[in-house]
């Protein structure tokens, strides 16, 4: 996980992307990051961007912690004009911030490997009607085997 974490952090750039940390008492306890992905619609490609990894150590998990650096790093990326923000994770959990299934808004997995519910996206206010398609990750996440679950024994 370290090694995905750094290669994506490379990607960030002042208007790309985003990696913020939480720090208590000067130690890190939380951390987000945003990076740019694309999103094959029939027109053309559209910039967007990936929700991945949310990270907050254990003791302090339950703290809104992580709620607050996603809702931070949402606003910013609102700010920034990004038509839609995509992630895999547990739906009950992200749904509290608007993320519903990417199926039922028009947007195909970049991967098999996801399970359906888990493929998750947000229209934010700068998405227009005829931004649908497939999401295609960046190369970091292909590199580092992170899409979607293998099997066990794989």
């Amino acid at each position: 996980m370290a090694e995905l974490v750094d290669g994506l952090r490379l990607s960030v750039t002042t208007d790309d992307g985003l990696s913020m940390v939480a720090e208590h008492e000067g130690k890190v306890v939380g951390h987000v990051m945003f990076t740019r992905s694309l999103l094959d619609a029939p027109p053309r490609l559209v910039d967007v961007q990936v929700l991945s990894p949310v990270a907050v150590l254990p003791e302090r998990q339950g703290r809104g912690i992580g709620s607050a650096l996603i809702q931070r790093g949402l606003k910013v990326m609102i700010e920034r004009s990004v038509p839609a923000v995509f992630l895999e994770g547990p739906p009950d959990y992200y749904a509290r911030f608007g993320f519903r299934a990417g199926a039922e808004q028009g947007f195909r997995k970049p991967s098999l490997r996801i399970p359906d519910a888990a493929f998750q996206a947000l229209r934010l206010p700068a998405h227009e009607p005829w931004m649908s398609g497939t999401l295609v990750y960046s190369e970091t996440f292909w590199r580092h085997d992170a899409v979607g679950l293998r099997e066990p024994d794989a």
